[in-house]
């Protein structure tokens, strides 16, 4: 469960994860844990949904470059004339639609 500002809630806190790590990872993991004041769970949690969250935003995240953003913002400013075959499917919706 996340709150508002997407944080990890500690509702609804069923389900199990479970991962092996070398000594070393652990202890690493544990004394930042105790760094931010949290238990070892708790970072754990925290640090995987952040990481969760900016991997889903950043493949959702459309990246155009320069020329890209320049050329669709001109087709949006200025758009073609709609040709024929564009006409005629328009036309033949209107007709099915009874519009």
């Amino acid at each position: 469960m996340c709150d508002m500002s997407g944080k990890a809630t500690a509702k609804a806190r069923d389900e199990r994860l479970e991962a092996r790590v070398s000594r070393d990872l652990k202890a690493l993991f544990q004394r930042a844990a105790e760094l931010q004041g949290r238990t070892l769970t708790d970072f754990v949690i925290a640090s995987v949904h952040d990481a969760a969250v900016r991997v889903i935003e950043e493949t959702q995240t459309i990246r155009l470059s320069a020329a890209d953003s320049r050329a669709f913002a001109e087709a949006l400013l200025n758009p073609r004339e709609p040709n024929r075959r564009l006409k005629a499917s328009v036309q033949r919706y209107l007709k099915l639609t009874g519009a």
